[in-house]
């Protein structure tokens, strides 16, 4: 009856989800029709593909899928994505990338002391070490700035994190922030959110750190005035110096500004207040995230952020339209007045970003319905590049990469680069099981003799330490990337069922930013080892059998 009851929500989300127009339904199940019988009996009996046979028995006709090429009306081929979540079209030259994590702290930095209406950071904590402090000392220094300038000052600074990651210890991100609050209480607002699933007894008896696997606020998005950083960086020393993660700007990118600006305040909305004496509190009329009812408040939740991304997607449609009329107009009378005034013109997009939200707690899963899309979707000969700095694909995305057509790189760490390799205590276990879950699959991929299209990749870098997660999607016959996948999941049960997650797609038609984007992966690839069944021979392979019970029971919460 479970099995059932999986395979119709299954069967309504392919429905419901899955583009029309380009790959078609018929085609997708003609593909996992033609996986499904080939006979591999160990798979089939666990895969959730499984759930589909009764709808695959017909003979059904494949479509072959059109190439990666422009329409007559100018959208491209991942156009059925903003049917979930806006979509922002701007210019190529307004996005950069960045490589390393000390780019990124003096960006940070720069980027703070010339804001002048909004600073607004979501991270999972700030640290608490001198180049943390430095970032506050910044903030301060801009919004003295700003009081001195005007009476009626417009910056305004808002930072989202984790309460219990935020609160960890004597010394944590509350009282690095509290200065700031005390010194500026007109201009400073600390949201700390606190998931609705740590309450009761739960909360009452996991210790400190441990209540941190209940669930999180995930999300790393640091914008200033109209310029956006997406990462998967947090606010810390290390991913100022030697912990390698990922970063891309957006500039001048007023809509996906005021987006992100509109979520964060969403989140914080919902989330417990900062005091100056350190105490917290809910803003006036809103439930408790622990203490109130569980429904209510996630339903409060999800009704405020699905307010924003609604609201967005509308005020993006409407400029769509208007800018679509615009611009047949202006042919209109180019073609009656000449050539001569097309340098007037504002130069067509290449390039979309498309915010992808994930927050299972309240009911809203967008990045997974987008990512596993993109998955399904992949077409022979395609190549995607996925990196997580902790490999623990949920059995959904290991269904579809063993299942489907296109080849898979997947890079991930290997346990001296693992952000717990040396913890004290159970801790430093986890890199033991991120090895067992990695040689899992390895061995799941032999045993369908996938290897050619399907290889594992382990980063490692003397002194170093892996963060990077994404995708890069390469077209049959392409050398660059179309698409990349840049934000906080690390496509892990947790991502997609505990934490709150966001991150952007970004489609592009400009070369040059492709190859910013291919640069990128192949400088996080070549500090990589292809894994074989070798690999797991060597001595720090070596996993202990009471790590190897634990942990199938403990998975879904690392």
């Amino acid at each position: 009856m479970a099995a059932a009851a999986g395979g119709a929500a299954l069967w309504r989300r392919l429905s419901a989800w899955l583009p029309r127009g380009r790959l078609g339904l018929a085609a997708l199940l003609g593909r996992l029709s033609d996986r499904l019988s080939r006979g591999r009996d160990r798979r089939a009996r666990r895969s959730s593909w499984l759930l589909l046979a009764p709808l695959l028995t017909p003979p059904v006709p494949v479509v072959t899928a059109p190439p990666c090429s422009l329409c007559p009306e100018g959208a491209h081929r991942f156009q059925w994505i903003r049917n979930l979540v806006p979509e922002f079209g701007i210019s190529s030259s307004h996005v950069k990338v960045l490589s390393s994590p000390a780019e990124f702290y003096e960006l940070l930095k720069v980027q703070i002391k010339t804001a002048k209406q909004r600073v607004v950071m979501a991270s999972l904590y700030l640290g608490t070490g001198l180049l943390e402090q430095e970032l506050v000392d910044c903030l301060e220094e801009t919004l003295e700035k700003s009081l001195q300038a005007k009476e009626s000052p417009d910056l305004r600074v808002s930072i989202l994190l984790d309460y219990t990651r935020g609160s960890r210890g004597r010394k944590n991100s509350r009282t690095m922030l509290i200065p700031l609050l005390q010194r500026f209480p007109e201009q400073v607002r600390v949201s700390l959110f606190h998931t609705p699933n740590l309450r009761g007894l739960l909360k009452l008896l996991i210790p400190e750190r441990f209540n941190e696997t209940i669930g999180l606020q995930h999300i790393k998005v640091y914008l200033f005035d109209d310029n956006v950083i997406l990462s998967g960086a947090n606010l810390s020393d290390l991913y100022f110096t030697n912990r390698q993660d990922r970063y891309v700007l957006l500039q001048d990118s007023p809509e996906i500004a005021d987006f992100f600006t509109e979520l964060v305040d969403a989140i914080g909305d919902v989330s417990l207040q900062l005091q100056q004496d350190d105490t917290v509190q809910m803003m006036e009329g809103m439930v408790h995230p622990y203490q109130g009812d569980k429904v209510a408040y996630c339903e409060i939740a999800n009704r405020r952020v699905m307010e924003v991304i609604n609201s967005a997607r509308t005020r993006q449609e409407l400029l769509h339209a208007k800018t679509f009329h615009s611009s047949q107009q202006s042919n209109s009378v180019l073609s009656q007045q000449g050539s001569q005034a097309s340098g007037g013109l504002k130069p067509e997009p290449d390039t979309w970003i498309y915010p992808l939200i994930q927050m299972k707690p309240f009911g809203i899963q967008i990045d997974e319905m987008v990512t596993e899309t993109l998955l399904t979707e992949a077409e022979r000969d395609a190549r995607i590049y996925l990196t997580t700095g902790y490999f623990n694909l949920t059995q959904a995305y290991m269904d579809l990469i063993l299942g489907t057509r296109a080849e898979y790189r997947i890079l991930l760490a290997s346990p001296e680069v693992n952000g717990f390799f040396g913890a004290k205590g159970v801790a430093g276990a986890i890199p033991a099981a991120y090895v067992y879950i990695e040689h899992q699959f390895y061995s799941e991929v032999c045993y369908l003799h996938q290897q050619e299209r399907v290889q594992l990749q382990e980063y490692s870098r003397a002194g170093w330490t892996f963060h990077a997660k994404g995708l890069w999607l390469y077209l049959a016959g392409s050398n660059l990337p179309c698409l990349t996948l840049i934000g906080s999941p690390n496509f892990g049960y947790r991502s997609v069922h505990r934490d709150l997650e966001a991150q952007v797609a970004i489609v592009t038609e400009n070369k040059a930013l492709q190859q910013q984007l291919h640069q990128e992966q192949e400088q996080l690839y070549l500090c990589s080892g292809v894994v074989s069944s070798s690999t797991f021979e060597q001595p720090n392979r070596y996993v202990k059998l009471w790590v190897k019970l634990v942990t199938p029971l403990i998975k879904n919460f690392f």
